[in-house]
């Protein structure tokens, strides 16, 4: 972008020949017309007093150096453009000109005569933090790190002190291109020293910093101004949303959101902001217990409720599941009934996926219309695991969003599938209308998944057969089948599979883990199941069930102290029943067997019914 293109200056001292010629037969050297004045004639009023005159600040020069210029850019001559624009400019001292001037320079891929009108408008307007930005913003477009300093400067210091702070809270993001990530953060840091200890800007100077130093690879550094952000003003929300930021590879991050979160002024968004990083890192109860907090606060409010019922669903706590859910669709379809008349906020429907948080007409990204579908799709699938069969399908008769006519028919099949009507599952999958090729995808997916509830393996693994070759390069229905494989005991099929899927997509942590797992629990090649789940943890840190496989492979080596703190670290995080499963065989082994029937009976209390779990108990004969 740096390279003029050849055409932008073709006549640097002087107009090309087209544009003189326009401006000569448009009389630019001529008298003043009356629109040049301000004056536009019009039909004598009758009896009305004249409006007053109110005389523009465009000569007649000005006008039609600018509308050639506009016509010459139409044309095709961006040059002539260029220079009529910056020379008006440097002649009226324009702002507007001159963004105009560096705009058209910029279409042209020409930046160093962009980079020029803004020298010429900061030369014009020395105190112009317009100038100094639009001068900034050039210089990163073009990748000139070496000349962003003085420019930065001079904007933070022309920004008006009530800006400052938001302007400094938005800068590691923007000069992101301004280099590698450690030479970004010690620019930054250069930049921001004659604030740091200023009252209004010392925190977001401190989270600025912090978010520099983090992506240039220095969490603790991050961590440590963090720390003092937050000292210095403990009910700012700063250092808690940095905090998040940090909680993946610096797990003492999380004080500073618990500490914000204290404050009896902290911001239900910001709680709402911590339910997702708890939610990704599949800390269910953590995250059940912030959403609780949270519609306690704002009991009025729908959204946290759907989110509350999802989880709890998943946690198997069904009554309180639905509990939630039945509050969310409560306040949420008056809502949804004002978006159906045009009454809804349009404003805050267009923000789509904002993370702003919580608010009364905001229940989900698509609105309170979709999050009623996803509530009764949630209810329909909890009354159909209590095998209240009338229950989910009159849940389901109340969707009629053709969007989700899908999902509708996938759970009414799982509903026929569950009472034994295999075929008539199948046929109501099958037959649902494809709009294109990716329902044809998700048909498939569905059709293997009603089959797979219902642990016709062989049948699901056939489907994903079909869906494969025809989705050749589709990971995930590639590590479906490998799981049907896995059910049948194809154990060669079943690695070939997951090797396939590490080849489509190396950062798959799932597929190392399922093969790491899978020769764990069959005891085979344990260091080489060991090293898998190794790899799939460092592409998953944190994942419980991913430290649930390595607590079970060290197990299956004999490591036992290792594997009842893998075991119990997953547990800790989510409180699933095989985790507890696992952890409670593990705990019988090496004697502790009241704590292993605690856990044991709270995995049983959850989910009676679990596989693994039954034939644990049977198979360790323990008597709970």
């Amino acid at each position: 972008m740096g390279t003029p293109m050849s055409h932008l200056l073709r006549r640097p001292a002087a107009l090309s020949v087209r544009a003189s010629l326009l401006l000569c037969s448009l009389g630019m050297f001529g008298p003043a017309t009356s629109f040049a004045q301000g004056r536009v004639a019009a039909a004598p009023a009758a009896e009305s007093a004249p409006a007053p005159v109110v005389n523009s600040a465009m000569d007649d020069r000005l006008f039609y150096q600018l509308l050639v210029g506009e016509m010459a850019l139409g044309a095709g001559d961006a040059g002539s453009a260029y220079e009529l624009m910056l020379d008006a400019a440097r002649r009226t001292r324009d702002d507007g000109l001159f963004r105009r001037a560096a705009d058209i320079a910029l279409r042209a891929r020409a930046g160093d005569q962009a980079l020029a009108a803004s020298r010429a408008w900061r030369l014009a307007k020395p105190d112009s933090a317009d100038a100094a930005r639009l001068q900034l913003q050039i210089l990163l477009l073009m990748n000139r790190p070496e000349a962003v300093a003085e420019p930065l400067r001079a904007l933070l210091a022309l920004t008006p002190a009530a800006e400052r702070p938001g302007l400094i809270s938005v800068l590691p993001r923007f000069l992101q291109r301004a280099g590698d990530a450690r030479a970004v953060a010690r620019l930054t840091e250069d930049a921001l020293k004659p604030y740091r200890d200023v009252e209004s800007t010392r925190v977001p100077v401190r989270i600025a910093l912090g978010r520099a130093w983090l992506e240039a690879g220095e969490p603790a550094r991050a961590l440590e101004l963090a720390r003092e952000a937050q000292a210095l003003e403990p009910s700012s929300p700063g250092p808690a949303l940095l905090g998040m930021e940090l909680m993946r590879g610096q797990p003492a991050a999380e004080s500073l959101v618990l500490d914000y979160l204290k404050q009896p002024q902290a911001e239900p968004a910001l709680r709402l902001a911590y339910v997702r990083v708890l939610t990704t890192a599949q800390r269910y109860p953590a995250a059940v217990a912030q959403l609780q907090t949270l519609t306690q606060q704002q009991p009025d409010v729908a959204q946290p409720y759907l989110s509350l019922g999802a989880l709890q669903l998943e946690l198997k706590n069904v009554n309180e599941g639905e509990a939630a859910l039945r509050r969310y669709v409560e306040l949420a379809q008056p809502l949804a009934a004002r978006q159906a008349a045009g009454a809804a906020n349009e404003p805050l429907m267009a923000r789509g996926g904002d993370d702003d948080g919580p608010d009364d007409d905001d229940t989900t990204a698509a609105g309170p219309a979709q999050g009623l579908v996803q509530a009764w799709l949630m209810l329909a699938q909890a009354a159909e695991q209590r095998r209240d069969f009338a229950a989910a399908e009159a849940y389901l008769a109340k969707i009629d969003d053709p969007r989700n006519a899908l999902d509708v028919q996938t759970r009414r099949a799982s509903i026929l599938a569950r009472q034994g009507k295999i075929a008539q599952a199948r046929e109501i999958v099958r037959s649902s209308p494809e709009r294109g090729p990716d329902d044809a995808r998700a048909k498939l997916m569905a059709e293997a998944g009603v089959l797979r509830d219902v642990k016709r393996w062989a049948e699901a693994y056939e489907v994903l057969g079909m869906a494969s070759q025809r989705f050749n390069t589709d990971a995930d229905i590639l590590y479906e089948q490998a799981m049907m494989a896995e059910k049948l005991d194809r154990l060669a099929d079943m690695e070939r599979l997951l090797r396939r899927v590490m080849e489509l997509k190396p950062d798959n942590a799932h597929a190392y883990n399922a093969l790491g797992y899978s020769l764990a629990e069959r005891k085979l090649r344990l260091p080489e199941a060991r090293e898998l789940i190794q790899r799939a943890l460092q592409l998953a840190p944190g994942d419980p069930f991913i430290t649930d496989s390595l607590g079970w492979v060290e197990f299956q080596l004999g490591n036992l102290p290792e594997a009842a703190r893998l075991l119990r670290l997953a547990y800790g995080t989510r409180p699933d029943t095989e985790i507890a499963a696992h952890l409670g065989e593990v705990l019988w082994t090496m004697g502790q067997r009241d704590e292993a029937r605690r856990v044991l009976r709270e995995a049983r209390s959850r989910d009676a019914a679990n596989e693994v779990l039954r034939e644990t108990l049977a198979r360790l004969r323990v008597d709970l």
